[in-house]
C-alpha cells in the first residue's frame, strides 16, 4: 500500500491524472508508479489487424520516460517514480498489476480530450469503476491537485455495515488531514426509520472522524451529488459500489459514465 498506482494512455487528461497523482502522492508520501497497456490482436470490425509490437513497447517505454522525467522536474526529484509496460486485454492486465503492487490507489483520467480517446480510456475508467476491487480516483481533465480538506462520501444508508470499508474511509481521512460530508440523496423530505437506524451504525463505524451528515431530497441523484460537491467546495467524492439499490444507480452503465465524466471534482471508488 505504499505505491500510488497511474494507468496512462499519454492523452492530455490522462497526462493531467498523472501530475495530480504525483502531488498526491507527495502529501501522503508514497511512490509513483506509471502504468501504459496495450493490446495485440487488435482488431476492427472482425479483420486483423498487424502491429509491431516490439515498436510499440519501445515507443510506451520512451512515453513514460518521458512523462516520469517530467514528473519528477515538477516535483523537485522528491518521487520515486517507476514505470511499467503491459501487454493485453486492459482490465485484466490493470488487475494483474494492482495484484502485484497492491496499490494505496489508481489513479486514471476520467476522459480523453478528442472524442476517440473519451470512446476509449473514458470506457476503460468505467469499466474500472464498477470492477476494480482497489481504491480508484478518476480525475477530471481539469483537475488540479492543491489540497484534499474536504471529502464527501454518498451513501444509501442500506446495510451499512455490510458495503462500508470503514477502515480505508478513516485512514484515507486522516491522511489528508480532512473533514468527511456524509450525503444521502433520497426522494422524500422526511427521513425513514431506516434511515435513521443505518446512520447510526455508520457512526459507529466512522465516529472516529467525526463525520458531517447531510440529507437531501432530489429526484435526480447525480445531479444532487453535483450540487453538493459545489455548494459545499468538496475535494474528493467517494462512492461504495455495489451490486444493487443507490450505488448501483451512481456506478452502472450510463450512470457510472455520467457520473466520471461530468464530476469537476475527482470521484473515488472504495470497496470493502
Amino acid at each position: 500500500m505504499n505505491t500510488i498506482l497511474v494507468a496512462t494512455d499519454f492523452s492530455a487528461a490522462s497526462v493531467n491524472a498523472a501530475e495530480y497523482a504525483a502531488e498526491m502522492a507527495l502529501v501522503v508520501k508514497k511512490d509513483l508508479l506509471l502504468l501504459h497497456i496495450y493490446s495485440l490482436n487488435v482488431s476492427w470490425n472482425q479483420i486483423p489487424l498487424t502491429t509491431d509490437n516490439t515498436n510499440m513497447s519501445e515507443d510506451a517505454d520512451t512515453a513514460l520516460n518521458r512523462l516520469r522525467n517530467s514528473l519528477h522536474e515538477r516535483t523537485g526529484h522528491k518521487l520515486t517514480i517507476g514505470t511499467e509496460v503491459r501487454t493485453g486485454v486492459f482490465f485484466t492486465e490493470l488487475e494483474a498489476s494492482c495484484d502485484r503492487v497492491k496499490p494505496y490507489t489508481v489513479v486514471m483520467g476520467s476522459q480523453g480530450t478528442t472524442a476517440a480517446e473519451r470512446f476509449l480510456f473514458g470506457g476503460h475508467t468505467v469499466h474500472a469503476m464498477q470492477n476494480l476491487q482497489w481504491p480508484l480516483v478518476t480525475v477530471p481533465p481539469d483537475a488540479r491537485f492543491l489540497y484534499v480538506r474536504r471529502i464527501g462520501l454518498a451513501c444509501d444508508f442500506n446495510n451499512v455495515a455490510d458495503i462500508t470499508p470503514a477502515p480505508a474511509i478513516t485512514a484515507l481521512v486522516k491522511d489528508f488531514n480532512a473533514a468527511l460530508h456524509i450525503l444521502n440523496v433520497g426522494k422524500e423530505t422526511e427521513l425513514a426509520s431506516d434511515i435513521v437506524r443505518e446512520s447510526e451504525v455508520l457512526e459507529s463505524l466512522l465516529g472516529e472522524v467525526k463525520p458531517q451528515y447531510h440529507f437531501i431530497a432530489h429526484n435526480d441523484t447525480n445531479q444532487a451529488l453535483m450540487d453538493f460537491v459545489e455548494n459545499y467546495h468538496i475535494h474528493l467524492l467517494l462512492v461504495l459500489p455495489r451490486e444493487r439499490d443507490f450505488a448501483d444507480k451512481l456506478l452502472h452503465k450510463s450512470h457510472t459514465r455520467e457520473l466520471v465524466l461530468k464530476s469537476n471534482v475527482p470521484v473515488m471508488a472504495l470497496h470493502k
